[in-house]
């Protein structure tokens, strides 16, 4: 494809989204899932293969009113705050309609969570009542207190018998015929997506009904255009990151069937694209070397692959296994699917690009003034449309300085080519993203600043084939001490009481002489990073438990 000829097909993709952006999309999560249901009836939605469990498009719109009701009879309301703490079942996508349904909020909650995590959580998203797993309800209990609006008369358990609230009671004894009493709409609060994002504790994003629906939407319209069709969906991410939500309701939108993974399995999941014929996933690149080329690739059936920051030979790998097109997207929870690689740009799609902007995304590339740079010229990536997230949750300084009037501000920098595609080039904001996990580099220090005994610390990220990024922090101990009078045993123990265990670091280096600074004495990561030729060199490596 020429660059001229490139250009001309871009404008007229640009022109085709700008002209749906005319069409009419349901109102609400509840409205999407009823409207499915009457037009897909007894097909199967999603299939829970490790469990042996499944709902068809009706049983989920009926099993949501059940639920609804129920829960409106223990006192939720629109508005009212729910957290979810659920595994991979289907509890989570049928308490996330209902509660739509009610026009409540949903609050989802990383099960991997310490106490302490999760009281944050908790406390900050105003949660009122929780609907909590029986596997993760000793975490709940072990809580010194309960957060200021949540008492135990408000949990729900699901999976095991319980004095309170039980999930499946709720289920089995609400009314079919639900109708919620108060008017729900697209500007309604829908979710509070708590993400590290680039700047330290979690924060809330605050997400409507239309966000997911103009997400759904964007989703479904550009896999639909896959040779063949798309009807089987792999869902192998945890429920409470964004992937599997959208993915879930892109499936419902493409009348297809989601199969879903307990938790992700590199060894099976060769296993999983052949047993269930799956046509669409995000692919983990580190799946290509852990299932390296035979003759059972050709009983692969992938018609499309969502991929992120893959290598080039890696795409050119998975095309000429499988015969499908890698394409890469950008987005983030403030702004959903931001852009795609359009299906008729194949070759486009080996070079890194994240796309043309989606319908109701527009994208403008900015430098440190916020003014926009020319083509070819990196700046911040700065997004505006319809349904974007409203902002952070309580944070009127993060959204002060995240937001240029009605633009959004990424925090990453990218360059657009000629033809009007786009690439992401790095990142403003310190953030590690470790096998999809976003861990907020401040977060992680402010804990290990507060062990006796250490002074200062740098976190930073380091390449990993595997994960793509690890964790890595630089220590500088109190004056007089040295590295055997706190150990990494004990720093690893400290971090495990405090953070999840994601973001708990692999490796520790203990300086022995300052950081290298700024003129205001903060710490010079990007000095430090690059004076390191190798980064782990004289490290500790907690994973295989000695020095390096």
């Amino acid at each position: 494809m020429n660059s001229s000829a490139g250009t001309v097909q871009a404008e007229a993709e640009m022109a085709r989204r700008r002209r749906e952006e005319s069409l009419e999309l349901p109102e609400t999560l509840g409205e999407f899932v009823r409207e499915r249901a009457a037009l897909m009836g007894e097909r199967v939605a999603a299939v829970w293969f490790d469990q042996q469990r499944s709902l068809t498009y009706r049983e989920l719109d009926v099993q949501a009113n059940r639920l609804a009701d129920s829960l409106m009879a223990l006192g939720v309301r629109k508005g009212s705050h729910v957290a979810l703490m659920l595994g991979n079942s289907p509890a989570f996508p049928l308490s996330w309609v209902a509660l739509g349904r009610l026009g409540a909020v949903m609050v989802p909650v990383n099960t991997a969570y310490t106490e302490e995590e999760i009281q944050f959580v908790l406390s900050d998203s105003d949660a009122q009542y929780l609907i909590v797993d029986a596997a993760f309800l000793p975490r709940i209990q072990a809580m010194r207190e309960l957060p200021p609006l949540l008492d135990a008369g408000r949990i729900i358990v699901h999976g095991a018998a319980h004095d309170g609230p039980r999930w499946e009671d709720l289920v089995e004894q609400g009314r079919a015929d639900f109708v919620s009493t108060t008017p729900v709409a697209r500007t309604d609060l829908l979710n509070l997506q708590y993400t590290s994002g680039t700047t330290g504790f979690p924060k809330g994003c605050m997400l409507s009904h239309d966000y997911w629906m103009i997400h759904a939407n964007n989703s479904a319209r550009h896999r639909r255009s896959a040779e063949g069709g798309i009807e089987n969906v792999l869902i192998w991410a945890p429920f409470f990151y964004m992937d599997p939500m959208w993915q879930f309701l892109m499936t419902l939108k493409l009348g297809g069937t989601a199969y879903i993974a307990d938790r992700m399995s590199l060894t099976r999941f060769m296993d999983w694209l052949v047993s269930y014929r799956i046509h669409y996933c995000i692919f983990p690149e580190p799946a290509l070397s852990q299932h390296p080329a035979s003759e059972r690739d050709a009983q692969v059936q992938l018609r499309y692959v969502s991929i992120y920051g893959w290598t080039e030979s890696a795409r050119r790998e998975v095309r000429r296994r499988f015969n499908v097109v890698a394409r890469e997207g950008y987005g983030m929870t403030e702004i959903g699917t931001g852009s795609l690689v359009p299906a008729w740009a194949d070759d486009k799609a080996i070079l890194r690009t994240c796309g043309l902007p989606m319908v109701f995304r527009e994208f403008q590339i900015c430098d440190e003034a916020g003014q926009p740079v020319s083509d070819g010229e990196a700046g911040e990536l700065c997004v505006a449309g319809r349904g974007i997230f409203w902002g952070y949750y309580k944070r009127p300084q993060a959204n002060a300085e995240s937001f240029r009037g009605r633009w959004f501000r990424t925090g990453d920098i990218f360059r657009r080519d000629d033809d009007g595609f786009y690439y992401l080039v790095g990142r403003i904001k310190e953030m590690i993203k470790r096998a999809g996990e976003n861990i907020a580099a401040n977060e992680v220090e402010a804990v290990l600043r507060s062990l006796d005994g250490i002074e200062e610390a740098a976190v930073v990220p380091v390449p990993d084939p595997l994960r793509r990024e690890e964790v890595k922090a630089y220590l500088k101990l109190r004056q007089g001490l040295t590295r055997d009078d706190l150990p990494p045993e004990r720093v690893f123990e400290h971090c495990t009481r405090h953070l999840a265990a994601f973001k708990v670091p692999r490796y520790l280096q203990y300086m022995v002489d300052d950081f290298p600074r700024t003129p205001s004495r903060k710490i010079a990561k990007k000095t430090l990073i690059a004076q390191v030729q190798d980064p782990l060199a004289g490290v500790y490596d907690r994973q295989e438990a000695r020095w390096r």
